[in-house]
């Protein structure tokens, strides 16, 4: 039985590879109460916990009292091959967390998490890895009580849309993943299972201090 006070949870991008894993696993979860899933629109999930709320992540309330929330997951992700352009790129992977960030500090959560990537980093001449790194920088910079950054390597799990370079990847990836070891081993694939777990823990306390996740960190969090 939980100690202390059950929580609320507010996730975004629910309905993303990672999102389902984490959204499943916060309603299971005996240490939260309430769980708000921001959506585009419905997921078709019901449960008694899950308060499923449509929204425009271009136009998040500056305040809403239905959306305070201890503890914020951010999911939010696309591709340049679905968002079609760097600028639609850098709206749904910059400018949607960022806004998610800012209702979490207007309205007192305790905890951000937000799924980055492995290669995060504002100064890279990587478009992908810059636009992450800036969003990891924006969001430090709003003075959230507490923020992780987990930085996955090349995700393992089902995917709704078809990518076959990614698919290639990864089956490449399984083979080899025995053999990288040392430095090597946060370029492994990691599971998208393994990613919530790791999010879920690093939120309750059992996983790892604030800050950035390195992807061989995120794999042992989520394998324990």
């Amino acid at each position: 039985m939980p100690t202390s006070p059950l929580r609320t949870a507010l996730i975004a991008g629910a309905s993303g590879l990672v999102g389902r894993e984490l959204l499943a696993m916060l309603l299971a979860s005996p240490e939260y109460e309430r769980v708000v899933a921001l959506v585009r629109r419905p997921g078709g999930v019901q449960h008694p916990k899950l308060d499923e709320r449509v929204v425009d992540f271009g136009a998040l309330p500056a305040a809403d009292p239905a959306l305070v929330a201890d503890d914020v997951f951010c999911c939010l992700g696309t591709t340049i091959r679905v968002a079609r352009s760097q600028e639609a790129f850098r709206i749904v992977d910059h400018d949607y967390p960022l806004a998610l960030g800012r209702l979490a500090k207007t309205t007192g959560a305790r905890r951000f998490l937000l799924i980055s990537a492995l290669g995060a980093d504002a100064n890279s001449t990587v478009f992908y890895n810059r636009v992450k790194g800036e969003t990891e920088r924006d969001l430090a910079a709003l003075g959230l009580p507490a923020l992780w950054c987990l930085r996955p390597s090349l995700l393992d799990g089902r995917r709704e849309e078809a990518r076959p370079g990614e698919r290639i990847a990864l089956v490449v990836g399984r083979v080899i993943a025995p053999l990288m070891g040392g430095p090597l081993r946060r370029y492994r694939p990691v599971s998208t299972k393994a990613v919530a777990r790791a999010m879920l823990r690093c939120a309750l306390g059992d996983g790892c201090a604030a800050g950035v996740v390195e992807s061989e960190e995120i794999a042992r969090l989520g394998s324990a």
